[in-house]
């Protein structure tokens, strides 16, 4: 053979290189070694408690297997050097080199294909709680800058069309909403990926005494999984980690995309920092926003992955087939780069620049307070729809004038209606239309600081 199997007795020839080279994994499931000793550790448990090992047998494996991952920690690349064709040959192989015929014996009762998935789901567990902490800096970063900018004035979009005026803290705490969900959404995934297949052997369970339950406890696991043919098959709780990567990637990308508008001359409301910054090399006075840029841009390279590992299973007969090999290298990707994409949102955050004047000024520009009038209106008994129509030809003859709703005379309204009143000019004001959204969810100052503080709440919540 042309590289060291964990299987080969059947065979009467060589592997083609070729195909050993097509089909070796360890490029990228070596990601995967530290849960596979994880998972070896608690399996020599196992075997003791089901009298494959003696005490003796079991502890001698443990402290060859602690060996292998020190001198991988001390050397990284020494996993490169052997002949394995995946990570679970190469500590196979490495426990050997230390034990002897007991790392052989480990492998009792145990299959590729129930360790592979028990190593993923131990990988998984480490990487979400991982980014849950990354989640939970962005969340205190996002609460920081609204209690920094609480007063702060910004003027609200819809079709990108000014709206209303809205509190920045409000925007910010709107994609702090949607944080929240992602970190729920991972917290679900992380449940489901919480069940331990171990124990169920290539498809059709184990003939040893395993205590399946003791193994999964001492693996920290929820629970031992119910049916051994879904175990070593099942890759959803890949494809609910995928699905929440995108998801938040994809709210990452629209915050990105508000702040690269916002920084822009145009907008002006925010300017970002050199530091997370770049140049043109041609044109000397650029400065863009490549970071929020390669964000937007990497959320479509994981929705890549969720689709591809979509198709992947779509077609697959039961159980285990080498095509679950493709599991393996969109995962890493993912969550290599939501925990890049969290912390350079959260740099630009902590070292953005916000222009209150230029917010304010945008908000007083537009007609934003057109609603404030027809509300007006409607405490004078008019119906809604009525009072809606009647603001929009007011806004067509203040456009007409090219002045603000704030400057157009009295006499100008009550050409339109009897309603009005000297006492109109009180709702117009960007402080008085702001403050009047008083109740739960608006933009008032005194719901927003509520929000603030049931945020500060939620941040803390486990």
């Amino acid at each position: 053979m042309s590289r060291n199997k964990l299987w080969g007795g059947r065979f009467a020839s060589d592997e083609d290189p070729y195909f050993a080279q097509f089909q070796d994994s360890l490029a990228f499931d070596r990601r995967l070694l530290e849960a596979d000793i994880i998972g070896s550790l608690a399996y020599a448990r196992a075997l003791e408690r089901a009298g494959i090992f003696t005490g003796r047998e079991r502890l001698a494996v443990e402290r060859g297997l602690r060996q292998v991952l020190e001198d991988n920690r001390r050397d990284p690349e020494m996993i490169t050097r052997g002949q394995a064709e995946d990570v679970h040959t190469f500590v196979e192989q490495a426990l050997k080199e230390k034990v002897g015929i007991l790392a052989l014996k480990l492998h009792t009762g145990r299959s590729r294909n129930d360790q592979v998935s028990t190593d993923l789901r131990i990988f998984l567990r480490q990487k979400e709680q991982e980014i849950e902490a990354d989640i939970n800096d962005l969340l205190d970063v996002i609460a920081g800058l609204a209690e920094k900018h609480s007063e702060v004035i910004l003027p609200g979009y819809t079709h990108m069309q000014r709206a209303q005026p809205v509190l920045f803290a409000h925007y910010l705490l709107a994609y702090g909403e949607m944080l929240l969900r992602d970190r729920q959404r991972l917290r679900e995934a992380a449940s489901r990926a919480n069940i331990c297949p171990l124990g169920s052997g290539a498809i059709s369970g184990t003939v040893y005494s395993i205590d399946r339950d003791a193994l999964a406890r001492d693996m920290g696991f929820s629970s031992a999984s119910q049916n051994s043919m879904d175990a070593v098959s099942d890759r959803d709780f890949v494809l609910d980690f995928l699905y929440f990567a995108c998801t938040l990637l994809m709210h990452l990308s629209r915050f990105s995309e508000d702040l690269i508008l916002y920084n822009s001359a145009e907008f002006s409301f925010v300017q970002m920092h050199d530091s997370v910054s770049s140049g043109s090399s041609l044109m000397p006075q650029k400065k863009n926003p490549d970071a929020l840029e390669l964000i937007r841009g990497k959320a479509g390279r994981i929705y890549g992955h969720l689709v591809s590992l979509l198709t992947v299973l779509k077609g697959l007969p039961m159980t285990y087939n080498k095509d679950l090999q493709e599991d393996k290298e969109g995962l890493f990707d993912a969550v290599t780069t939501v925990r890049g994409c969290m912390g350079m949102i959260r740099r630009v955050l902590e070292r953005i620049q916000i222009n209150p004047e230029r917010m304010r000024d945008a908000s007083a520009k537009g007609y934003l307070n057109a609603t404030e009038l027809a509300d007006y209106l409607v405490g004078k008994k008019m119906p809604f729809r009525e009072a809606h129509g009647l603001i929009g030809k007011i806004v067509m003859r203040a456009s007409e004038l090219g002045v603000a709703l704030e400057d157009l005379p009295l006499k100008e309204f009550q050409s339109f209606s009897p309603l009005f009143e000297s006492d109109l000019f009180q709702c117009l004001s960007l402080k008085k239309a702001i403050s009047r959204r008083r109740e739960r969810g608006g933009t008032a100052s005194s719901s927003v600081r509520r929000s603030i503080r049931l945020f500060r709440k939620q941040i803390r919540s486990r």
